[in-house]
């Protein structure tokens, strides 16, 4: 049956409601005009409850294509869409108030295909008063995977999310990633997002020119991506010196060569700019670009320039930081400026079970292994790896930020909740606070809904003894708080 005449009556009852309803509290911004201006769009009903069904209408004198509408960050269901046949066409968007909403900030995107372009927003209702005052002071504190409603008392905390450049499930996706970014920032926190190429394979398999493509092609999505703008660093990948990151291509592990040819064009002549650097910054030169965390302590896969302790992690870790700063230099030399590294992500669990008596206090000492050239078993191990980011002249002094930490050993495989001693997160929080050149300490992990993988590590079921690092969490953000 044909419908047409339907939708035109609905949009021209769309329009005429537009132009009949109050200005006030209605705010339409445009990226380079100070006007109001196209596009111009309509909530119903203007004032809904939590639960209610939305209505959103967007007209523009622009036949956008790979359009996108959030509603306070989430997005909303296109409908329908019109030419209206007068210069002007009209897209019909679904969506559901939540509970407790008071305000709505509509905001409209086209070209999302190669990452969303803001057009248009539109703010209704009373203003989010989630956000804290700037001239709060931030902390350390940080959660891989917050939970979105957390209680961070008024502070500017730290949070790790991820995103997959082949999710398998949406919820890695870009679309849902950028829901989260919103509510984080509604809450004031600086997002630092991991990106991985696939799950179990945290950058593209060693060699492989087309699956770099495909991630590089990813990065440039999300550097352009007007939802993302919020994001404070990007860190590309994690673990990738260790087997189970390489699943896809257990034959053609993530070298530090690749790792760095991949980052910044290591190996390659200056002038090519297929790098997640180059590409990233291309997009948004204000994109903050973070080297991902060797993970310590395995023997997967060693480096070809032995670091004073001559151990796998730490020349792996060694010679990556070697060949990235080598082709930041080249590039340099070639007249191509701001192609190294933005800081470094570490990865720095603890080691209680080798502190003997007194095993909460683990991230104050010097804990030397003798089977490991001398080499650090617990927190202290973060040292090492400052010492090898800071000997390099294009790497010295970047900032750190350690992305992932708690008291479970990769070699050991003893969950926090059941090693966990009273006293280890305010240590070692006590510890990194006393550091200027790291930004952030993040226990992994705060939740994954409906993921029970990582129950162990949950500071928000807290099962186990992660009772106290839950509660000392919540102590050391109210010892903070202003």
């Amino acid at each position: 049956m044909r419908t047409w005449w339907i939708r035109a009556a609905f949009i021209g009852l769309v329009l005429i409601g537009y132009w009949f309803l109050p200005i006030s509290g209605r705010i339409i911004y445009l990226p380079g005009h100070t006007a109001l201006s196209w596009p111009q769009m309509l909530l119903s009903p203007t004032f809904p409850r939590g639960g209610t069904p939305l209505t959103v209408s967007v007209t523009d004198v622009v036949p956008w294509a790979y359009v996108l509408l959030t509603i306070n960050g989430r997005a909303a269901t296109l409908n329908f869409w019109q030419d209206n046949h007068n210069g002007t066409w009209t897209w019909v968007w679904k969506g559901k108030a939540l509970e407790g909403e008071k305000a709505f900030t509509l905001a409209f995107y086209h070209d999302c295909n190669k990452g969303c372009r803001l057009r248009g927003m539109s703010t209704t209702g009373d203003p989010p008063t989630t956000q804290p005052p700037r001239e709060v002071p931030a902390t350390k504190l940080c959660l891989v995977f917050a939970r979105l409603d957390r209680d961070w008392h008024g502070r500017r905390g730290w949070v790790v999310d991820l995103t997959y450049a082949r999710p398998e499930d949406p919820y890695w996706g870009i679309d849902a990633l950028a829901a989260r970014v919103y509510r984080y920032q509604a809450q004031g926190l600086r997002v630092l997002v991991r990106v991985d190429y696939a799950r179990g394979q945290s950058i593209p398999p060693g060699g492989d020119h087309v699956a770099l493509t495909e991630y590089l092609d990813y990065l440039d999505r999300l550097a352009r991506d007007a939802r993302l703008d919020g994001v404070y660093a990007y860190f590309l990948g994690s673990g990738y010196n260790a087997a189970d990151a390489n699943t896809q291509s257990p034959d053609r592990p993530v070298s530090p060569a690749w790792y760095a040819r991949m980052f910044n064009g290591y190996g390659e002549p200056p002038a090519h700019l297929d790098n997640a650097v180059q590409v990233m910054r291309a997009a948004n030169p204000r994109v903050r670009v973070l080297v991902g965390p060797v993970r310590p302590w395995v023997r997967d896969q060693d480096g070809e320039r032995a670091y004073r302790i001559d151990v796998p992690w730490l020349n792996y870790m060694n010679t990556l930081v070697a060949y990235l700063d080598e082709s930041t230099r080249a590039k340099m030399a070639a007249g191509i400026p701001l192609a190294g590294p933005d800081g470094f992500a570490l990865h720095v669990p603890g080691r209680p079970e080798a502190s003997g008596e007194n095993p909460s206090a683990e991230p104050w000492l010097d804990l030397p292994n003798p089977e490991w050239q001398g080499a650090q078993q617990g927190f202290r191990l973060y040292r090492e790896l400052l010492d090898t980011i800071n000997a390099y002249s294009t790497t010295r002094g970047l900032p750190v930020y350690i992305t992932s930490s708690n008291t479970y050993a990769p070699d050991l495989r003893v969950p926090p909740a059941r090693n966990y001693p009273p006293g280890w997160l305010t240590a070692a929080y006590r510890v990194i606070r006393d550091e200027p050149q790291v930004q952030s300490l993040c226990w992994f992990l705060d939740h994954i809904p409906g993921d029970p993988q990582w129950r162990w590590f949950d500071l928000t079921e807290h099962p186990g003894r992660l009772i106290y690092a839950a509660e000392e969490f919540e102590a050391l953000l109210r010892e903070e708080a202003p």
